[in-house]
């Protein structure tokens, strides 16, 4: 299927009432055909379906080039559906959509890409590691949440150093993601989490706190 095809099957599902309305969820920073997730995923569901082992970066760089939310969206779940054929050199590819059209929706679905490399290639964590220290705020989120739901498989010296050189700030985005990744792992390791927090207390957001010790109990910080 080819990108004219993609756009037919997003405008045979338009809702304009749903456009409206998710554009006004995001900010309205993007345009919306207006279709919510079943429709969304049903409209590309054969594509996904038929697709082969060769990712097409031509079909993905038109659609994340379209103006609509939902083309990046399927560029996401395109990746996600295909990520056993995501190499290492592939995520420089993936950079350009991470540094594109950006928010958190786009954001938290790429990074699991990176997430999923980093299991089978040492070479991302230096990655991840330098962009923890970049200027793009969105950049960092990737690099802080990239490891969620590892487990006991996670980094915890990768950890440590990602979120050490986000602390002190005061972007929200970098502060909710840094608790999300202290929340994660607390239910692995809550008492790395309690050393954690206790040895940065006064360096971390209240937000991070609040967010990361959710699983905690009071006593337990």
């Amino acid at each position: 299927m080819n990108i004219e095809d993609l756009k037919k099957n997003f405008e045979k599902r338009a809702n304009e009432d749903n456009a409206i309305q998710m554009a006004k969820y995001l900010r309205n920073q993007f345009v919306f055909y207006g279709l919510k997730s079943p429709a969304r995923r049903d409209a590309y569901h054969q594509i996904l379906k038929d697709e082969k082992k060769q990712i097409d970066w031509d079909l993905l760089d038109q659609a994340w080039n379209d103006k609509h939310r939902e083309m990046q969206y399927f560029v996401c779940d395109y990746l996600l559906a295909m990520e056993k054929y995501v190499s290492y050199d592939d995520l420089f590819k993936i950079e350009h959509y991470v540094r594109t059209k950006q928010w958190w929706d786009t954001i938290d679905s790429l990074m699991k890409l990176y997430g999923y490399v980093g299991l089978k290639d040492q070479r991302v964590d230096q990655l991840m590691l330098d962009w923890s220290k970049d200027p793009d705020k969105w950049v960092r989120r990737v690099a802080i949440e990239h490891q969620l739901l590892r487990k006991d498989r996670i980094n915890t010296a990768l950890l440590s150093q990602i979120l050490e050189n986000n602390l002190e700030s005061d972007e929200f985005f970098i502060n909710k993601a840094i608790g999300w990744a202290l929340r994660d792992y607390s239910k692995t390791n809550p008492e790395w989490l309690s050393d954690f927090i206790d040895g940065n207390y006064n360096h971390l957001a209240k937000l991070s706190i609040t967010e990361g010790s959710k699983y905690l109990k009071i006593n337990d910080l």
